[in-house]
């Protein structure tokens, strides 16, 4: 989007612009958005996605599509993939951290009021570990009341970190390391996975109940 912005529009911009092969032939764009505190992330996702259809992005030997946006379910950048059709599987990556269950929570809305509509269908929840008290417990139980999985559980480690400032993945920085074995095997339990639902999001004080169950919250605190 900024790509367009400097040349007057997207219909200026040329595929090779814009897509970039990586690590393994893996091709990558990055969409972008409006400026910073200006417009709707939304409306620069479903412009980038439709850009890349229309301009052939999508070859016959094109396997897997992913598209990783905002889990914005005001906005709509999470939503506009779904609403047009583009995605069927979502995967919610969330933590144990209660501001992040609130909103995977959030986004299980979202996917329940199109999944009434169409096909896309909730595939899990990948947590994301932030090292919290009784994450892998916590987000299990989530996944259970939203009537899912948790597909993986992908422990924090720095290496991640080190392979971000050399603008690698970890695979590609340390294809030996442990962590980078996490992530082989949440990409072979998403090519796997035949477990797809239509969520059933929980309120506020349900969520507020299975932390109090694990011993996050204590009930004055909810109280107060």
């Amino acid at each position: 989007m900024d790509m367009a912005r400097e040349k007057g529009t997207v219909e200026d911009l040329d595929l090779d612009d814009v897509l970039l092969q990586g690590f393994k032939g893996i091709k990558c764009a990055e969409s972008g958005g409006p400026e910073p505190g200006v417009g709707c992330a939304g409306r620069g996702v479903i412009t980038a996605i439709n850009f890349l259809e229309e301009n052939g992005a999508y070859g016959d030997d094109t396997e897997f599509i992913f598209y990783d946006v905002l889990g914005d379910v005001v906005c709509g950048g999470f939503a506009m993939p779904i609403r047009e059709g583009k995605a069927k599987e979502i995967y919610i990556v969330t933590s144990g951290e209660m501001m992040a269950m609130y909103a995977a929570n959030n986004i299980s809305r979202g996917v329940l009021k199109y999944a009434q509509s169409g096909g896309v269908r909730l595939g899990g929840l990948i947590c994301n570990s932030r090292k919290t008290d009784k994450e892998f417990e916590l987000i299990s139980e989530l996944a259970s009341k939203l009537g899912t999985q948790m597909i993986h559980f992908v422990p924090r480690d720095n290496e991640v970190q080190r392979a971000e400032l050399r603008k690698k993945t970890v695979i590609d920085y340390a294809p030996n390391h442990p962590q980078a074995d996490e992530y082989r095997e949440l990409a072979r339990k998403i090519a796997d996975n035949r477990n797809f639902v239509i969520p059933t999001p929980i309120t506020m004080d349900e969520l507020e109940r299975l932390l109090m169950d694990y011993g996050i919250m204590e009930s004055e605190e909810v109280a107060a």
